[in-house]
Order: structure tokens, then sequence, then C-alpha cells
């Protein structure tokens, strides 16, 4: 259970122990950077709770079920919504008020706890102030700072951490028939140390080309048209990718709603579809908007890359860049720049970040402006 956890072996060790026994508690809080496996790791610490040898073993039925999802005492709550409502929250705390079906532990999982909304953080709060027995809580957030104070003051932390590009890249290795270590190094290069984008970097080409679209970006920006055609661009290809994603999801659930209400193509429809519909695709808009603002935050990423590239060649830092395949065009944009000014670029893509993350700026508005911001003056050739 713990093989996928990559490069988090002092995770392992004290999840392990506290598996065993040695400083167990009733709430833990996941903490670390997107990609670096918080809720592989909650999922790991609960089948390991469950094991029927208390050591995460994978084979065991206990192990099986945990992993798939069917263990009828571990409940998983994630989101594809903007946030998280009482209302999910609360159906969860009468769950883990129940005692457990089996001998070990009531287990609960809440993998988006940095989206909780302030009544659902309440509720979380009593429950985990006043614990049953043999409930354990299991909270996963980007940062300590995405969860209420008097939530993870209760909680003992487990900090992840970015796993380096060669544990990466030999995890790729290991886990896909057939990859080769020259195209897992690039993609574990790439991903910056995200496991999922590194897997689907190593096994779909079309996410390459989409990457290798967003780091060429740079050096297109010599003129204001460029910038708003590159921000356009960027939209286009969030929009893209976030229906490939969703519209199989969309469909299925479609599908499913009509089954369930007896609804067939030309036929009667009774009058709880309506509702139920209007709320079913009130539901798919939301999470195609935030499927479009986690498209466009990997983009910003990527091309925050390059800027740390081109940074790094203007103190000639040694090691491989994040992007080593466009080193000569880095390197220009190196030439052409100031540390400073490379500095203050990358500012301006956290700014949009948080234009659209904090403050619902329009995806292509808040890139019209940065991009305006990443504009090189004079030219590639300055």
């Amino acid at each position: 259970m713990w093989a996928d956890l990559v490069g988090q072996r002092p995770v392992i060790t004290a999840l392990r122990r506290a598996a065993g026994g040695d400083g167990m508690t009733h709430a833990w809080l996941f903490v670390g950077p997107p990609g670096s496996g918080r809720s592989n790791a909650a999922v790991a610490f609960a089948a390991a709770l469950q094991c029927e040898s208390g050591t995460g073993c994978g084979t065991c039925k206990s192990c099986h079920t945990v992993s798939t999802g069917s263990h009828a005492d571990v409940h998983l709550v994630r989101t594809e919504k903007l946030s998280i409502g009482v209302d999910e929250v609360r159906d969860l705390v009468r769950r883990a008020a129940l005692a457990p079906a089996g001998d070990r532990w009531q287990i609960m999982i809440v993998e988006d706890s940095d989206r909780l909304t302030d009544q659902a953080c309440n509720a979380l709060l009593k429950a985990i102030e006043e614990p049953t027995p043999r409930t354990v809580w299991l909270l996963c957030a980007p940062t300590v700072e995405d969860v209420l104070t008097t939530i993870r003051s209760r909680c003992r932390l487990v900090a992840l951490t970015t796993p380096a590009a060669a544990e990466v890249a030999d995890f790729l290795v290991r886990t896909i028939d057939g990859m080769s270590p020259e195209l897992a190094a690039n993609a574990a290069r790439a991903s910056q140390g995200h496991i999922g984008r590194a897997r689907a970097l190593a096994t779909d080409e079309q996410t390459r080309l989409r990457r290798r679209q967003v780091v060429q970006i740079p050096s297109r920006l010599t003129s204001v048209g460029a910038c708003m055609q590159a921000a356009t661009n960027v939209s286009e290809i969030a929009k893209d990718e976030a229906e490939a994603i969703t519209s199989g999801l969309d469909a299925r659930e479609k599908k499913e709603l009509d089954s369930a209400y007896g609804v067939v193509e030309r036929g009667r429809r009774p009058r709880e579809y309506g509702p139920a519909l209007k709320v079913l695709e009130k539901g798919q808009s939301t999470r195609a908007k935030r499927r479009v603002l986690d498209v466009v935050d990997r983009c910003l990423m990527d091309l925050t890359s390059v800027y740390r590239d081109a940074i790094a060649l203007s103190f000639d830092a040694p090691g491989a860049l994040v992007n080593e395949e466009m080193r000569v065009e880095i390197e220009q944009l190196a030439r052409v720049t100031t540390s400073e000014e490379l500095l203050k670029m990358i500012d301006a893509i956290f700014t949009a970040r948080e234009q659209m993350l904090e403050f619902n700026v329009p995806p292509l508005l808040a890139l019209e402006a940065m991009m305006v911001s990443l504009r090189l003056e004079s030219g590639p050739h300055r």
C-alpha cells in the first residue's frame, strides 16, 4: 500500500509506527504540494490501520477493499465542486458516530479539506473535538494555512515533500509497462514532482503537445497582439482539456439519471425529472469551471518553470533544467532579460493565479493582463 508514495520515506516510517500503536491519535492532517501524494498517503494509512497484519501489506482483503474504495469502515469525501458544504460534512459526522462494522477503526478521509465552507468547518470541528473512541479522521490540504486553525491544532501533522525527479522517473519506469528511462526522465522533470502529471506526460502524446505549446509562449511575447493571442491560446487549451476530461463523465451521469427516472429518448418524463436534471446540470457546470481553472493553473506552473530555468542560467546554477529540451530558447530568454525582470514576470504569473483562484476573475481576462506583463519590451534579440 505504500508503493505509490514516491520520495516520502520519513512519512511512511512515521505512519507505519502509528499504525502499530506508536503515536496513534484520532485526527491527522496530511499536507503537501499538488501531486505529492496527500490522498494516497491517507488511503495507505487507512489500509494499514485496517490491515489484518497491521502493516498495509496490500494483499489482504482489508487492504484490497480500502484501495478499491469498498471497505465498509473507510469513507472518503472528495468533491468536483468549488467547495464542500455543511450537509456533506454532517452526513460524514453522523457516520463517524457509528461503531465500525469490523473490529478495528471507523476512518473518515476528507480529501479536499481546504474546500470546506465555514459551516462545514464548524460541523467538522465539533466531531474532532469530541471524537468517538474508534473513529479516525484523515484530512488532506495543500498547506497548514488552508485549514481552520482550531481544526489543525487538534490534528497530528503529516508533511509530504515534492519528490525528486529521479525518484519520479524510477516510479514511472517501475509502474508503466514499456516505459523508456529517457521518456520517464523527461516527464519527471516536466512534472516538477507532480506524480499524476508525470504519468500523464509519460503516457499521452496530446498532454505533451499541450505542455510544449505553453512553455514556448515566453519567447513569442514580443507585442501586445502576441500577448492577446497567447492568452487566448492558453484559455482554449484549458477549455479543450477540461472538455476532454468532463464530457464522458457528464454523459454517463445523464444516462444514469435517465435510467433512474425511467426516461427514454422520446418517452414521457416524470414531474420530478426536471428539477433533478437542473441540479445535475448545475453541478456539471460548476465542475467544468473548476476543471478549466485546474488546467489553467497547471499551465501557469509550466510557464513559471521557464522563467525559473532562465534565472538558474543567469546564475550559472548546476544541474538539469526543468525544460532541458528548450535550453537554447531559455538561454536566449536569459540573455535578453535581467534576473530582476524574470522575478517580476514570475510575480505576474502568481498574481494572475491569485486573481482567478481567490477573486474569481475570468481566466481570459487574468491571462491577458498577465501576458502583457510578460511581454519582452524590445523583442527576443535585445
